[in-house]
Order: C-alpha cells, then sequence, then structure tokens
C-alpha cells in the first residue's frame, strides 16, 4: 500500500472536489506516467479551456467558416475552435457530422450542400474550411470539386497523401467499423469504400492535383501517433509543422496562435 500511494502521490492525482482543472492536471500526469499514446493532448485542452486566454483569432468579416472533424468524431469535437473564429467574426455553420464513420462520398456530398447553402447566403464569398484528420481529406476532395466554395482549406493532421497512411494501432478502429457497415450497420462505412463502385469519385478527386485558386495549408506533427506526418505532406499545399499531439490539434493554444498569422499572410 506505501509504495501505491508514493506513486499516486508523484504524479499528484487529485480528489474530484478539487474542481475540473485539478482534473485535468491529473488525467495528464496519469497519461504521460502510463505512457498513453497522445498523453499531451490533455495539457492541449486545457490550454484553450479559459476563453480570457485565447489567442487573437483570424479575423473573418462575416466570412463563413466550416469544421469538419475527423474519424470517430463529430462537430462538437471542434466546438471550441469554432466559438473561437465566432469570436473574431468568422459565420460557423455545421459540417453535420455525427462520428465521421460513413461511406466518403456520402460524406462529401453531404457536406458539400451544407457548404453550398450557407456561401450562397453570404452571397457567394468562398469559405474557410478547416478539418481535422479524415475531416482534413474531405476538405481536399471537396476543394477539388468545388473549388467555388472555398477560399482557404486548412488542414490538421491529415492524411492527404494515402487515406490509409496511419499508424498501426489504428487500423483496429477502422478494421471495426469497416466490418460493421459491410454485414449492413447503416451508416457507416464498408469494405467496397476502398476499390468499388459508391466511393469512385471521391477517391479520383483525392488524387487529383490541388487546384491552384484554394489556398491550402497542412500542419502537422512529426510527434503524431496517429497518422504518418509523411502523409500530411500533400505537394500542394503550405506546410506547417507543430509539435501537436494528433488529437489534441484543433484545441492547441500553439496552434491557435500559428494559424492567423498563417492566415493573413496569405
Amino acid at each position: 500500500d506505501g509504495h501505491y500511494g508514493e506513486r499516486l502521490t508523484t504524479i499528484r492525482v487529485p480528489f474530484l472536489s478539487d474542481g475540473a482543472n485539478h482534473l485535468g492536471r491529473g488525467a495528464s500526469a496519469i497519461a504521460r506516467w502510463s505512457r498513453l499514446p497522445d498523453a499531451r493532448m490533455f495539457d492541449e485542452w486545457r490550454s484553450t479551456q479559459d476563453p480570457a486566454s485565447w489567442p487573437e483569432p483570424p479575423q473573418g468579416d462575416g466570412r463563413t467558416a466550416m469544421l469538419i472533424p475527423g474519424f470517430l468524431a463529430g462537430d462538437p469535437s471542434l466546438s471550441r475552435m469554432a466559438k473561437w473564429l465566432r469570436s473574431g467574426d468568422h459565420t460557423l455553420v455545421r459540417s453535420g457530422i455525427r462520428w465521421n464513420v460513413a461511406c466518403l462520398e456520402d460524406t462529401v456530398t453531404a457536406v458539400e450542400s451544407r457548404l453550398e447553402e450557407a456561401v450562397e447566403a453570404d452571397g457567394g464569398r468562398r469559405a474557410l474550411v478547416v478539418g481535422q484528420s479524415r475531416g482534413g481529406a474531405v476538405g481536399r476532395i471537396l476543394a477539388v470539386r468545388r473549388p467555388d466554395l472555398i477560399e482557404t482549406l486548412v488542414t490538421l493532421g491529415s492524411p492527404l497523401r494515402s487515406q490509409t497512411d496511419v499508424h498501426p494501432r489504428v487500423w483496429l478502429g477502422i478494421g471495426l467499423v469497416s466490418g460493421l457497415g459491410t454485414i449492413g450497420v447503416p451508416g457507416l462505412l464498408t469494405t467496397e469504400c476502398a476499390n468499388g463502385k459508391c466511393c469512385s469519385r471521391s477517391r479520383t478527386e483525392f488524387n487529383v492535383p490541388f487546384p491552384d485558386d484554394v489556398r491550402f495549408l497542412s500542419m502537422y506533427s512529426k510527434g503524431d501517433t496517429i497518422v504518418k506526418f509523411e502523409a500530411c505532406l500533400d505537394p500542394g499545399a503550405e506546410h506547417i509543422e507543430t509539435e501537436s499531439s494528433h488529437l489534441g490539434m484543433g484545441v492547441d493554444s500553439a496552434v491557435w496562435r500559428i494559424l492567423p498569422e498563417e492566415l493573413k499572410a496569405g
């Protein structure tokens, strides 16, 4: 018991009554002690927890912005970044994605419809689109398909050279989802999405050169434990290295500090 208690003291596990901030610090310490993948994300989440400490957002002048979440994530996963962009006078529109586990073509088509409606309501001004992980791949396809809708695409840890260029631990989740979809569970991608007709258009657009009249920023981290960083280096993009974790990139204050400068530079 004494040894166990000393171990807990070392990593400073808090009592529940100490509050959410202490829980966040304790979770971060436990993750580092346990060597869990992406342990940094707890610190990154805390870095933008207080709106008073947010970096100055990029100025939108009412322009439409859409955030597209990653695999196994939905719009709420990027809600904090959405609030940050809204504070800079961007008009946020939801992608409508709940879990981002559907057939790629179905996902792109649904997102396209929402973005088209929002851009038309704004008088045709093209939008800022930010996609995390698989969401960035969706954004790339959409920019190729509809460059009239997107002024700038920003991707966060997205597999852009190959959607399967991920670390081995990710394959379990992909296999589980596609297996369930293949046996008939509705709303999930299937094994046919990889080489069947359902996603043939999206696969083609994913691999064609990026349009010259859409700005493309790809943020990546060499410490990414989900997507291999080389997969983020699309030849059509401006490459921006960060030290963020994969899962924490959308809430990391370091990324938020970089993004307005890069958008302004363009």
